[in-house]
């Protein structure tokens, strides 16, 4: 199983980096480049979230959801999911990176690590329905970032963080602001 999840993986994965690269090599702007690999990945954790793990833990209580999911055989946190697509990303190449980040990290490593990304953050939080735009310079190299609200869009996930134990907040309800999506684009 674990094998056919890295191949699926693996395929999204290339299949998202060619487009990304072939987009801007034919003209399309970072910002439309940014949005529409958003618009996949927003999808991807919103369907594994809402059909996944609000249906198995929440709705049927057949699992639970647990940050520790290898040792409590149970499933990985959307938010753990999301990450080790970026990990993977990562290792596989440098023409886009994404994470997840927030004001209100439960985990301390996930806050804001750049101006940008706290500006942003701050800009979604007040306009849920619109990204943030910029550039930035990291290690030399620029960068065209955006930053998109990451949504409470299931019960599962408003619950998971008000009865975090290191959650920052306890009053989250579906449809809030829990953090952002960050995505960068290497400009050349």
């Amino acid at each position: 199983m674990q094998i056919l999840i890295n191949k699926s993986v693996a395929f999204v994965v290339t299949m998202m980096t060619v487009f990304a690269v072939e987009a801007v090599a034919q003209g399309v702007s970072y910002q439309r480049v940014a949005d529409m690999l958003y618009l996949v990945l927003s999808a991807d954790r919103a369907v594994y979230t809402e059909k996944v793990v609000q249906r198995l833990t929440l709705d049927e209580q057949v699992i639970m959801v647990s940050e520790h999911f290898e040792d409590d055989a149970a499933l990985p946190l959307p938010s753990q999911m999301f990450r080790f697509g970026s990990e993977y990303v990562a290792d596989e190449t440098e023409d886009f990176s994404y994470s997840l980040v927030s004001l209100d990290p439960i985990n301390k490593k996930n806050g804001p690590g750049t101006d940008l990304e706290r500006e942003g953050l701050e800009f979604v939080v007040d306009n849920p329905d619109e990204a943030f735009y910029g550039e930035e310079e990291l290690g030399g190299q620029l960068y065209f970032a955006a930053v998109y609200a990451d949504i409470a869009v299931a019960e599962a996930c408003a619950s998971c963080h008000n009865n975090h134990q290191d959650s920052p907040r306890d009053d989250l309800e579906v449809g809030d602001v829990m953090g952002g999506v960050i995505i960068r684009i290497p400009v050349e």
